[in-house]
């Protein structure tokens, strides 16, 4: 019988990965009256207070790093902070949010594509499986209509998807790092740096010119305190009480989560492609974990941090 502090384990992580699939959403609303850096910047200077009060209050602290894991830290805030926020919104603008949520769920293919590129590890065969049939399931939906008012879905998903593999790049860069940081402090410095970065690109976009739309000034506000704040608690509460590889399970409701939002909320329509997407997405990532699972691999888990 399952405890029930297992049982709290998972309703933890299923809110997590919820309010993760909600950020979809959110950033449809950013980007139809606030341009990315601006929103990115507005995003962290709300979220990083937050997250310094609680390293205050738990007593947390960030270690000692060499100069090495500094530039580690640097190019993760760049990629998963700053990048990763800021083409999720530039692809919004250009295509819908059912579709933005089905290529979130493509993180843990990306992930592996960019290990076996980039770093030269070398994957079964179940694992390149896994990774041709999410990209032939983000290919169907590139063949949708575009976004009512926008350019070409195609170009809306390559963001979307440059948007992933950012945030790919910063889960690979965090297992090099020579000391560990512990998540609350990762996240803090992560917000620091993204604020820093995102505000120096800021005056690109001229904010001081914006209208500043409340709709869109709200959707910066929840992203920052509910997903970003809120999830990372959430997350990380529920990890405690259950495995590794049980919590990594959870990461496959974030798609599932936006898409039912963005049908829900927004109102948008699931065509037969974007259903299919959907269902090849899905599959590749069963067919990844349990491909890990079958090698003693634990599968690296897409936290809220993003």
């Amino acid at each position: 019988m399952i405890g029930s502090e297992r049982i709290r384990g998972y309703v933890y992580l299923s809110a997590a990965m919820a309010l993760v699939g909600s950020t979809v959403v959110a950033s449809k609303l950013i980007g139809a009256g606030l341009p990315p850096f601006t929103a990115t910047a507005l995003r962290f200077a709300i979220a990083l207070p937050c997250f310094a009060l609680l390293m205050a209050m738990s007593g947390a602290r960030i270690p000692r790093l060499c100069r090495r894991d500094w530039m580690l830290l640097t190019v993760q805030a760049v990629a998963g902070s700053v990048g990763y926020t800021t083409l999720l919104i530039a692809g919004l603008q250009r295509a819908t949010a059912v579709d933005g949520g089905i290529i979130l769920g493509t993180l843990p293919l990306v992930t592996a594509a960019i290990a076996v590129l980039v770093l030269g590890e070398r994957p079964g065969k179940a694992a390149l499986a896994a990774i041709g049939v999410a990209a032939f399931g983000v290919w169907m939906m590139a063949r949708g209509p575009a976004a009512p008012g926008g350019e070409s879905s195609l170009a809306g998903n390559a963001l979307i998807l440059g948007a992933v593999a950012c945030e790919g790049v910063f889960i690979l860069l965090n297992k090099r790092l020579r000391t560990p940081v512990p998540p609350l402090a990762l996240s803090t410095l992560m917000a620091g740096l993204g604020l820093a970065f995102s505000a120096l690109a800021c005056p690109t976009e001229a904010p001081w010119t914006l209208a500043l739309p409340a709709g869109a000034v709200a959707a910066v506000g929840y992203y920052a305190l509910v997903p970003t704040v809120g999830g990372f608690l959430l997350w990380y509460a529920g990890a405690a009480r259950v495995r590794g590889s049980e919590a990594a399970l959870f990461t496959a409701l974030a798609p599932v989560s936006a898409v039912a939002l963005a049908a829900g909320l927004l109102g948008e329509s699931l065509s037969a492609a974007q259903i299919g997407g959907m269902a090849c997405v899905l599959g590749a990532v069963l067919m990844l974990g349990g491909a890990q699972r079958a090698v003693g691999t634990p599968r690296r888990d897409a936290t809220s941090r993003g």
